[in-house]
């Protein structure tokens, strides 16, 4: 597997990371707990280093799986979580209940998840969505305390725009910023990508395969279970995957001249764009992780990258992103 440094930071990855989140939240996980720790430590051995989890996945039961099935590798591995949803009383953190990033609250959820986690320090603390009601400037402020007690290594953003991250950048300094991006999103490339480069800022890409349906895998027949997000996503109605599928056609165009899949031609297109790029799809299955992970061989040319902007230009993508 090969490596990457998120921005200017040094903080040295693998080119791909693993994103956890469905292991334990969504809907139901594949296998049994022993068999999502399995396939952890078989990241591991394909030469994975990069791992995203949160408090609010679960809630918390996300992080305990981490911690536990990544615990023998503290040494060789980057773990990446979050803070930023209020909790429910004893039901913990939930997108329902709404955000809190008071300083206060933040540090509380860096001790637990320093346990769950079962580190010594936290290798990257994202705030997982902005709040309006507490100023950018207190939440890096709260990290950079974390920071210099040695409970917290790096600083990362999630889902923020660029007057946010630079006030925040010039508090402390943000390693990584987490956001949706892909060939069908596009959004962040008016804006954020050149204030990343700019502050030296990593970007981390979450639903890099937009939620499965680049894999190809995903068609008009496919069902969802209720507790599967997708059920209820604008882009999943029969409607839109119908209608997307000129997005897939193309992927599966350019993968016939690289001998390559439709979710690595994906996963090499965001490769591409920037060296500090390290997107993390989310796997649960060994042989989805062994393709995603096959997209670091895959090089895609200029007349490639070319073709599919053309291309991705005269497609409008149907359904919002959420």
């Amino acid at each position: 597997m090969q490596k990457r440094k998120l921005g200017n930071s040094g903080l040295e990855v693998s080119a791909l990371g693993l994103g956890c989140m469905r292991m334990t939240f969504g809907d139901a996980p594949i296998g049994t707990r022993q068999d999502m720790i399995e396939l952890l430590h078989t990241a591991v051995d394909r030469g994975i280093t990069f791992f995203d989890t949160a408090e609010v996945y679960g809630p918390f039961t996300n992080e305990e799986l981490i911690g536990e099935a990544l615990e023998p590798f503290k040494s060789k591995v980057v773990i990446a979580t979050k803070f930023g949803f209020k909790h429910d009383g004893d039901q913990g953190p939930s997108p329902r209940s709404g955000v809190d990033s008071r300083p206060e609250q933040i540090k509380r959820v860096a001790e637990a998840s320093l346990k769950r986690l079962r580190v010594e320090a936290i290798d990257l603390f994202y705030q997982h969505r902005p709040d309006p009601n507490v100023p950018i400037e207190e939440v890096a402020g709260a990290v950079k305390d974390l920071i210099q007690a040695g409970k917290v290594k790096h600083f990362g953003l999630s889902e923020s725009d660029a007057p946010t991250i630079r006030r925040a950048h010039a508090v402390q300094p943000v390693t990584a910023l987490q956001s949706e991006y892909s060939i069908w999103w596009r959004t962040i490339e008016a804006e954020i990508l050149p204030t990343c480069e700019e502050l030296g800022i990593g970007l981390v890409p979450y639903s890099p395969l937009g939620r499965g349906y680049l894999t190809g895998k995903i068609d008009e027949t496919t069902t969802f279970a209720e507790n599967d997000i997708r059920a209820r996503n604008p882009r999943f109605t029969q409607d839109a995957i119908k209608a997307n599928r000129a997005v897939v056609d193309l992927l599966e165009r350019i993968g016939a001249a690289h001998n390559a899949t439709p979710a690595q031609i994906a996963l090499a297109w965001l490769l591409a764009q920037k060296p500090w790029i390290v997107p993390i799809p989310g796997s649960r299955k060994l042989e989805r992780l062994d393709e995603n992970n096959g997209a670091v061989n895959v090089a895609l040319n200029a007349n490639d990258l070319n073709a599919i902007d053309q291309s991705m230009s005269n497609i409008t993508v149907l359904g919002n992103r959420y």
